[in-house]
C-alpha cells in the first residue's frame, strides 16, 4: 500500500489524481502531516508525500531504522515538477515510484542512487538475497574497477560489467559459506527440499529436519526455493507452516508420478501407504536436478519412531528468454515491458539493425550477438542455447514478437528447461492502420505475400479465402525486387470480390522519420510504388474513404450521408 500525504491545496490535488489512477494500491492520510507521516510510515510499504524533501527528512529521520526493511519514500513539490526518491531508493522501491509518480503528474524523476544514475544494476535490486560487503563492491563497480563474477550456480542475472579477474567479486553461490573481504555473495533459489511426513507432525520437526540436513550439508537455507512434497500432504499444517516460516512455497505432486521417479533410497512402507516408494527424494527430484543430501529422517526426543523426512536437490539453472517486440520503429511506440526486458537482459539476441535502434537502452555489460538479414532460424538457436547456460537473454524484433517475427521459431527450438516471456509489441498492421484511420474497424486478416517460407499455392488459398469471405486485408511483405508479381497477383484476386473503388491504404516505414502514407483504390494502385518497407490494406465492400482516411464500419449498417 502507498500512503500519500498532502498539506496544500495544490498537493491535494495531485494526490487525489494519484489516489484516483491507483484506488487499490493507494490511501489518503488526512490530518496534521507529522501525525498522517508517521502513521503511513507504519502502515505502507511506500509513501508519496507532497511537501517540501527538508520537511519529509526531519519527520521521517526519527523513524528510519533498516533500509532493507523502511518504506520508499517519494517527494513531490508544490509546482508538480519534480518526484524525487528520498529514502529507500531499492530496498523500498522509490527510484520505480519516483519514475511511476513523474509519469501519470508530469513530473520529472528525480533518482539519485549511484547505479541507476549511471544505468547499473544495483547489486540489491537482482531479485536474489545479498550478502557481503555490498557498499565496496558497488563503490568498486562504479569507480570502474574489475568485479570478477564467480557463478558457482549458473542463474540468469541482469547485466554487469564483469572482468575475468578483479581486485572484488560478485560470487553466485548456495553454500553457507561467509564473505570474504571485498566480496558480495549472491544467493540463487536454486534449492528444493522434499518433504514427506506422517499426519499430524509438528512444524518444529520439519524444520529443524530440515535445518539440518542444510547446515550438515553446508547449503544456505537463503537459497531454498521450495519444499516439494506429495499431493495428499499439500494441507498438511506442520509442512505448510514450515513453509511459511522459510519464506517458500509448498510444491505438489500426485503418487503415481512420483512412483516413476527413479531414487537411491525406495522404501515399502510408504510404497503400501500413499502409493509411491518415495515422498521426499521423488518430490525433490521432480523437475530434475542433482540429489545433494539424501533422503534422512528427524530425529525424535520422545523416542517415538520418525514423523518427518526430507532431501535436498539444487535444481538445474533455468535460463530465462524474453522475446521482445520492439514496435514499428518509432522510440515512443516502445511499450514500457520491452525497455524493462532490454534492462534486464545480459545477452541480446538480434537483427543488426534493430540492435541499433535500441542500442542506447541496453545497461553496461550487456553482451550483444547481432547478425544480417535471413538469419532468424539461426538467432533463435543462439538465443535459446544462451538461455539454457543460465542466461537472462533478450530476443528482439520488429513490431509484435508474435507476428511473423521472431518468437515463433524460438519457441520451436525452445523446450520447457527454461522459462520463455513473450513481450507484445505495436504491429505494423497496427501502425499504419493508424495513420490510415481506422481500417481494420471489423474483421480483418494479415497475410504476407512471401513465398520463402510458404509456397505461392498456400498463399492464393488464403488470399481467395479472404476476399470471399470480405475480411479487410493487410499484406505484409508485399513485394521485393525478386518478388514483383505476387502482389499484382493477390490484388486481382481480390478484385474478384470488390469494387474497382475499394479503399486502400498504402504505408511505408510506418512510425519512422521517413514515414509516407496515401490513400487510393483498389483500380489505381500501382504495386510497382510498393515495397518490402510498406503494408498495403485492402478495405472491404463497407470501407469507405472519410476526409481522406480509410473507416471500415463497426457494423455493416452503413448510413447514407457518411460516404
Amino acid at each position: 500500500m502507498i500512503g500519500l500525504i498532502s498539506a496544500t491545496a495544490a498537493g491535494a490535488a495531485a494526490r487525489d489524481r494519484l489516489a484516483a489512477a491507483w484506488p487499490d494500491r493507494t490511501r489518503v492520510y488526512e490530518g496534521p502531516v507529522g501525525g498522517a507521516v508517521r502513521a503511513a510510515f507504519a502502515e505502507c510499504e511506500q509513501l508519496v508525500c507532497f511537501l517540501a524533501t527538508g520537511a519529509v527528512v526531519r519527520l521521517v529521520a526519527p523513524l528510519l531504522a533498516d533500509k532493507a526493511s523502511d518504506p520508499g519514500v517519494v517527494c513531490v513539490d508544490e509546482g508538480g515538477r519534480f518526484a524525487v526518491s528520498l529514502v529507500g531508493g531499492h530496498g523500498g522501491g522509490a527510484n520505480e515510484l519516483a519514475v511511476e509518480v513523474g509519469e501519470l503528474l508530469g513530473a520529472e524523476p528525480v533518482v539519485t542512487t549511484a547505479t541507476d544514475a549511471v544505468g547499473l544494476a544495483g547489486l540489491d535490486t537482482l531479485g536474489l538475497p545479498v550478502e557481503g560487503d555490498v557498499a565496496g563492491v558497488t563503490r568498486a563497480l562504479l569507480d570502474g574497477e574489475p568485479i570478477a563474477l564467480d557463478a558457482e550456480v549458473p542463474w540468469p542475472l541482469p547485466p554487469l560489467p564483469f572482468a575475468a579477474h578483479g581486485t572484488h567479486t560478485v560470487r553466485l553461490t548456495d553454500r553457507a559459506d561467509l564473505a570474504a573481504g571485498g566480496e558480495v555473495l549472491l544467493r540463487p533459489p536454486s534449492l528444493v527440499v522434499g518433504v514427506g511426513a506422517s499426519r499430524g507432525v509438528p512444524a518444529d520437526e520439519v524444520l529443524e529436519l530440515v535445518e539440518a540436513a542444510l547446515r550438515d550439508a553446508g547449503l544456505s537455507p537463503r537459497s531454498v526455493a521450495a519444499l516439494a512434497t506429495m499431493d495428499a500432504k499439500r494441507d498438511e499444517p506442520g509442512i505448510v507452516e514450515a513453509a511459511a516460516r522459510l519464506g517458500v512455497p509448498v510444491l505438489t505432486y500426485p503418487a503415481e508420478e512420483l512412483a516413476e521417479i527413479e531414487v537411491p533410497n525406495p522404501s515399502g512402507a510408504p510404497l503400501a501407504a500413499v502409493g509411491t516408494p518415495s515422498v521426499a527424494e521423488a518430490a525433490a527430484l521432480a523437475r530434475g536436478g542433482e540429489l545433494l543430501v539424501p533422503k534422512r529422517k528427524s530425529a525424535r526426543a520422545d523416542g517415538h519412531a520418525s514423523m518427518a523426512t526430507c532431501a535436498v536437490v539444487r535444481r538445474p539453472a533455468r535460463g530465462r528468454l524474453a522475446v521482445v517486440g520492439l514496435g514499428p520503429g518509432a522510440r515512443d511506440l516502445l511499450t514500457p515491458r520491452a525497455r524493462a526486458e532490454l534492462r534486464r537482459a545480459s545477452v541480446l539476441v538480434g537483427l543488426d539493425q534493430y540492435v541499433d535502434q535500441i542500442r542506447d537502452l541496453l545497461r553496461p555489460g550487456t553482451r550483444i550477438l547481432a547478425s544480417g538479414l535471413g538469419a532468424e532460424e539461426e538467432r533463435a538457436r543462439t538465443a535459446v542455447a544462451e538461455a539454457r547456460r543460465g542466461q537472462a537473454v533478450a530476443l528482439i524484433g520488429s513490431g509484435d514478437a508474435g507476428v511473423y517475427a521472431m518468437a515463433s521459431p524460438a519457441l520451436a527450438e525452445a523446450s520447457d528447461d527454461i522459462d520463455v516471456i513473450g513481450v507484445p509489441g505495436v504491429t505494423a498492421a497496427l501502425a499504419a492502420g493508424a495513420i490510415l484511420g481506422a481500417p481494420l474497424g471489423h474483421d480483418h486478416v494479415s497475410i504476407s505475400l512471401s513465398d520463402l517460407h510458404t509456397p505461392w499455392e498456400v498463399i492464393e488459398r488464403r488470399v481467395r479465402a479472404a476476399a470471399e469471405a470480405d475480411l479487410v486485408v493487410t499484406f505484409y511483405n508485399p513485394r521485393s525486387r525478386g518478388r514483383d508479381w505476387q502482389l499484382p497477383k493477390a490484388l486481382a484476386i481480390l478484385a474478384e470480390h470488390r469494387e474497382p473503388t475499394t479503399p486502400v491504404g498504402v504505408v511505408r516505414n510506418a512510425s519512422r522519420p521517413d514515414e509516407s502514407s496515401r490513400v487510393t483504390t483498389l483500380a489505381a494502385l500501382d504495386p510497382a510504388t510498393v515495397d518490402m518497407m510498406t503494408v498495403v490494406t485492402v478495405g472491404n465492400t463497407a470501407t469507405r474513404e472519410i476526409a481522406g482516411r480509410m473507416v471500415t464500419p463497426r457494423g455493416y449498417r452503413w448510413q447514407e450521408g457518411t460516404r
